[in-house]
């Protein structure tokens, strides 16, 4: 990979109809791309707190990602997504997370009005304002109005839900007509961006393209990329709903009729026209790909690349770790693999590692500053304290709550280590389930005085969290069933951090064998639940003996620093979506 930029030359007007064939007898998208024809990249959230926007977890966080990643490699992209104007914040009432709701403004983050678009629903005219702030090659475009809500407000089949995704779809694309911009490529990241490619559809159909030409152009250039692995799980929409939100945005009658096909007993998924309507489709890990269960219209088990999630390794890993990498030719400009970095690892020494987690330590000490715990305590840890930390999304798959299925066991390894035990994740609005789990743990804590002194709940679970956490913790706990994580990145940030990793072998972890992290494996969640204490264990000796420390984290950064690189992740959109 070179560290130039990653510019192309502009394509033709491909979408004037005497140029169809060209377009549609080639077997690839050309290699072009133009700040005219830019990448464009379509999502429901985005989790960037620096630009005035707060996601709801990971998908927010890769889009933020993919976005910085595309601006450091010169890539012309532009990401389309909704701007809430209130976001959610949680805080502790005594053992209990209280939900808050604060208003934010996107003026006061450096976006900039451009004009208003217009879509129909239920009859009534909706007036979207579109507003943007632009970067050197890459740009973020909002939809945003006063009565929009707030991320995934509302059930995931609901009118408010469907408004909004309509919203994003027509409103989103019309944005794009104003601002002059033609997508060279539309990237769909979960379903709920399906209505982007069906507005583009409709006006290819609408201006006199014939329709089965329009369907074929539309699917050559959209992506559609589910980080999802069970099409059951999906929320469906209702033809009457449709008939309320989408058709009344729909200027074809073919493109009408072509929807209005795909209901089975008056319902549909999201997925099902998402995957008709886009002829490249990806996963987000090499697992994902092969397991994720998504069937198309006639029942045909659906086929999808593998393209492992990475991260901005700028924004999520240490500047003082970074220099290191740098330095030592680990990576390159861009944050690349270099062809030699597997060798020069051998300059991460266990007096190296401890001297950057010094550092860190700082870091997570200065973000815990104004975050007490459940206890209300302003927590700071000495560099011998040790810590294991869970920081993820609150949800039954991921359990949080595993450690503690023995709480006996769990004080001995703490009390042995002089360690403590960090949880960070939030918990979705309305999820009983997950609340009811974290209530009972926090009373049981409770109960026992070293372990409600070493056991930290932290709410509000954010980006800054989620960074300090990284930088300053010993050891990551991440502990998915496995078969249901699509790919997860927060352990990627652990391990460029320099952390250990106690994982089970699912997501973008099993991108590389088991045998490269403090893996945790069992026949039953007991057996599991063993090998989690021996782990952890494990882990403090390693901390410990400096032959094992360097012995481990090199060996885990030989094997993931390919995966965590996002500027891998970036060239192999590139590649598939424009090959040589």
């Amino acid at each position: 990979m070179q560290d130039e930029p990653y510019f192309y030359h502009p394509l033709e007007n491909i979408e004037d109809i005497d140029d169809f064939e060209t377009a549609v007898n080639r077997t690839h998208l050309t290699k072009s791309l133009s700040p005219e024809r830019p990448y464009t990249y379509w999502t429901l959230e985005i989790y960037d707190q620096e630009n005035g926007i707060r996601g709801g977890g990971g998908l927010g966080v890769l889009a933020a990602d993919t976005r910085r990643i595309a601006e450091q490699m010169g890539v012309p992209f532009a990401l389309i997504t909704p701007f809430y104007p209130s976001e959610g914040h949680q805080k502790m009432d005594g053992n209990r997370v209280i939900d808050e709701h604060h208003p934010v403004d996107y003026r006061n983050f450096g976006f900039k009005y451009i004009d208003s678009v217009n879509i129909k629903c239920c009859g009534t005219l909706c007036h979207l304002d579109v507003v943007e702030k632009c970067f050197r090659s890459s740009r973020i475009i909002c939809i945003t109005e006063p009565n929009f809500g707030e991320l995934y407000s509302g059930m995931s089949g609901s009118d408010h839900r469907l408004y909004q995704e309509v919203s994003l779809g027509f409103g989103g694309y019309a944005a794009l007509k104003l601002l002059g911009l033609k997508p060279a490529i539309m990237q769909l990241n979960e379903v709920a961006t399906f209505f982007a490619a069906l507005a583009r559809l409709d006006e290819l159909a609408s201006n006199g393209m014939d329709f089965y030409e329009a369907v074929v152009y539309t699917r050559k250039h959209t992506l559609y990329t589910n980080h999802t692995l069970v099409q059951a799980a999906e929320a469906e929409f209702g033809i009457e709903q449709f008939e309320r939100f989408v058709y009344p945005n729909l200027k074809s009658p073919a493109v009408r009729k072509w929807i209005n096909d795909k209901f089975v007993n008056g319902k549909m998924k999201l997925s099902s026209v998402a995957i008709e309507i886009a002829e490249l489709r990806s996963g987000v890990s090499k697992l994902h790909a092969r397991v994720a269960n998504y069937h198309d219209i006639a029942g045909n088990k659906v086929k999808f690349k593998a393209i492992t999630n990475g991260i901005d390794m700028n924004k999520w890993v240490m500047p003082e770790i970074m220099k290191f990498y740098h330095e030592n030719n680990i990576v390159d400009s861009i944050n690349y693999p270099t062809e030699k970095f597997i060798g020069n690892l051998s300059a991460i020494t266990a007096d190296k590692i401890r001297e950057l987690k010094r550092r860190g330590r700082i870091v997570l000490n200065e973000t815990l500053a104004n975050r007490p715990d459940q206890n209300g305590k302003i927590l700071h840890f000495d560099d011998d304290e040790f810590i294991f930390d869970f920081k993820r999304r609150f949800v039954d798959y991921k359990r949080p709550e595993l450690p503690f299925k023995n709480l006996s066991r769990l004080k001995q390894i703490l009390e042995s280590a002089n360690a403590h035990y960090i949880l960070a994740g939030r918990i979705h609005t309305g999820d009983d389930t997950m609340a009811g789990k974290l209530y009972k743990l926090l009373d049981e804590i409770k109960k026992d005085e070293f372990l409600s002194s070493h056991v930290h709940y932290i709410a509000d679970y954010d980006e800054k969290l989620a960074y300090g956490l990284s930088c300053g913790s010993n050891t990551a706990i991440n502990v998915p069933i496995v078969g249901l994580e699509a790919c997860g990145t927060s352990w990627m940030k652990d391990i460029a951090n320099l952390n250990l990793l106690i994982s089970t072998h699912d997501g973008g972890v099993a991108d590389a064998s088991y045998d490269n992290y403090l893996s945790v494996r069992g026949a039953s969640e007991n057996d599991e639940l063993e090998e989690l204490y021996r782990r952890m264990e494990e882990a403090v000796n390693a901390w410990q003996n400096d032959f094992d420390l360097e012995f481990l984290m090199q060996k885990q950064l030989s094997a993931y620093i390919p995966v965590i690189s996002g500027s891998r992740m970036m060239r192999d959109y590139l590649d598939y979506l424009f090959p040589a």
